[in-house]
C-alpha cells in the first residue's frame, strides 16, 4: 500500500476536516514537519491527546522512562483530543515526519491502518521485548488486529461502567453480606428493581447519565444492552447496514422503561448528573470509569464503581475503547531509533499501574494483577468490563469523538427523551446507518 495519503483518504481519517483548519491549528513539531524539516530533537518523540488528570499521569510514565533509561530523552507533544488529533498525525505521518509513538484509540485504529500509516507490531522489536498476545487482555489485543495483522500495543480499556452511591445502596438493601459490593443482578427486571430501590431509599433518581447534548454517551448506553442481543450495527467494513430491527427496538423500550415512574430523567445535562450524584439525590451513574476523579474527593460522597450486569442478554456486555500505542510508517527511521520506540512502549506498559489512577483498567495482564493496580479502588472492581468488552464496529467512519458517533447518538437522545418511540427510532437508526454505509469508503479495511 502507498505511504502517500491522497486528499480523500485525508479528509475522512480527519473525521472531514478541512485541511487548512487542521493546518492552521497545528503544533510547532507538525508545522516543521509539514516543512520536512522536523528535527529529531529526542530520541524518542512522542504525540498524545492527555490533558488534567490523564496528562499529568502520562509525565510521570514519560519521568519513569527517563530514570531507568538515563541515556535517552523523550519530548512528548499534546495535540488537540478527537478529529484535530488523528488528523495532525495523519498528515505529519503522510508528509514523512510523524512522531516516533503516537497514542490511537483502538476504535480509530482501523482507518489508520488500511490507509498505510503504522508499522505492523511485529517489523518494531516489540516482541523481542515480550510484548506478544498472551501478555494482554484479549478483547484489546483482538481490537488492534486488523486484517490479521497487528498495529497497536493495548495500553488500556477504558469502559462505561455501573457508579452507585454505598450509602443510598446500603439503606435500599442492595449491598451483599459483607457489605461492600452489590448484591447479584441477573436480569433488566433484577436491574429496574434495584434503581426503584434506590429511589425509594430517598434518592431523587435511582440513576442518571449525562443525554442532553451529549451523543456520545447515548451511544454507549445503547451500544451496550444492544450488544447482549445483537450483533455488530453495520458489518463488512462499515459498508452494510446489519442493525437488528426488533433488537433496536427492544433495547429502546428497555431505555424508556427506565424514564417511567421517574426513575430516571428524560433529558439531563452533564453538570446535572454530577450535581445529582455528587449529592446523594442519584442512586446510580452510567459513565466512563474516566469519571472518577471527578467524585473521588467529593466530601460526603461514597461511591464504588462495577460492570453492569446482564441486560437484555444473558452475559454481562461492556461497551469500552482502549488507549493504544501505536509507532507512525516512516521510512527514514533508523533501526536505533525504531528501538528506542520500542523500549519506550514497553517502559509505559510496565508502569501503566499509574495511568490506572485515571481509572483505566491496564491492558498489560502483569500490571493488572500487580499489587500495585489491584490497591486501588474502585479501579480493581470492574476489571471484568475490560474482558467482556465491546467496541464500536469496524468501519473509517467509527471510533472516539467521531461523527458517527455523533449522528446516532442524537437519535438515541430523541428516544430516551421520548419523542421518538422504540419503532421509529429503529427505524431512524437504520436511516443513520445507510448514511454512513452508502457512502464510498476512502479505503478498504480488512
Amino acid at each position: 500500500m502507498s505511504g502517500a495519503l491522497g486528499r480523500r483518504r485525508f479528509l475522512a481519517l480527519g473525521g472531514g476536516l478541512a485541511m487548512s483548519a487542521g493546518l492552521a491549528a497545528c503544533s510547532s513539531p507538525l508545522a516543521t514537519g509539514l516543512a520536512g524539516t522536523q528535527p529529531d530533537t529526542a530520541d524518542v518523540i512522542f504525540w498524545n491527546l492527555f490533558t488534567g488528570g490523564d496528562g499529568a499521569n502520562m509525565v510521570l510514565m514519560e519521568d519513569a522512562f527517563r530514570k531507568a533509561h538515563p541515556g535517552l530523552s523523550v519530548e512528548a507533544t499534546i495535540l488537540g483530543w478527537g478529529n484535530p488529533y488523528y488528523t495532525k498525525l495523519a498528515l505529519a505521518t503522510a508528509s514523512g515526519t510523524p512522531p516516533d509513538v503516537g497514542i490511537s484509540h483502538l476504535s480509530r485504529l482501523p482507518l489508520l491502518a488500511a490507509s498505510g500509516l503504522l508499522e505492523p507490531v511485529e517489523d518494531t522489536g516489540l516482541p523481542e521485548l515480550g510484548i506478544t498476545s498472551d501478555k494482554f487482555t484479549p478483547a484489546a489485543w483482538q481490537k488492534a488486529t486488523v486484517g490479521g495483522t497487528v498495529y497497536a500495543v493495548p495500553l488500556d480499556t477504558h469502559p462505561f461502567v455501573l457508579f452507585y452511591n454505598t450509602d443510598l445502596a446500603r439503606k435500599a438493601g442492595l449491598l451483599d453480606a459483607a457489605g461492600d459490593g452489590l448484591k447479584p443482578m441477573r436480569n433488566a427486571a433484577e436491574f429496574t428493581d434495584a434503581l426503584r430501590a434506590m429511589k425509594d431509599a430517598g434518592a431523587q433518581y435511582g440513576a442518571v447519565m449525562s443525554i442532553t447534548a451529549d451523543p456520545s454517551t447515548c451511544w454507549r448506553y445503547f451500544s451496550m444492552v444492544y450488544s447482549g442481543i445483537a450483533g455488530p450495527v453495520v458489518t463488512h467494513e462499515g459498508t452494510r447496514v446489519a442493525v437488528d430491527d426488533d433488537a433496536a427496538q427492544s433495547t429502546f423500550a428497555f431505555m424508556q422503561s427506565l424514564t417511567k415512574d421517574g426513575l430516571m430523567p428524560r433529558s439531563l445535562t452533564g453538570s446535572g448528573v454530577n450535581a445529582l450524584f455528587s449529592t446523594g439525590k442519584a442512586g446510580f451513574l452510567f459513565d466512563g470509569e474516566w469519571q472518577i476523579p471527578s467524585y473521588r474527593d467529593v466530601k460526603g460522597l461514597h461511591f464504588n464503581v462495577v460492570p453492569f450486569p446482564a441486560l437484555l442478554g444473558p452475559k454481562p456486555v461492556a461497551y469500552a475503547d482502549s488507549h493504544s500505542l501505536v509507532i507512525p510508517r516512516n521510512g527514514k527511521r533508523s533501526s536505533a531509533r525504531t528501538a528506542h520506540a520500542a523500549l519506550f512502549v514497553r517502559s509505559l506498559l510496565d508502569n501503566s499501574a499509574i495511568w490506572a489512577h485515571g481509572g483505566h483498567v491496564p491492558a498489560w495482564l502483569s500490571t493488572q494483577r500487580s499489587k500495585a493496580f489491584l490497591d486501588q479502588s474502585p479501579q480493581r472492581n470492574y476489571v471484568q468490563a475490560a474482558f467482556n468488552a465491546v467496541y464500536d464496529p469496524v468501519a473509517w467512519y467509527t471510533g472516539a469523538g467521531s461523527d458517527f458517533q455523533t449522528t446516532v447518538g442524537s437519535t438515541i437522545i430523541e428516544v430516551i427523551a421520548g419523542r421518538l418511540g422504540p419503532k421509529d427510532g429503529a427505524a431512524r437508526l437504520r436511516a443513520d446507518l445507510k448514511r454512513y454505509t452508502t457512502a464510498r469508503p476512502p479505503v478498504k479495511i480488512g
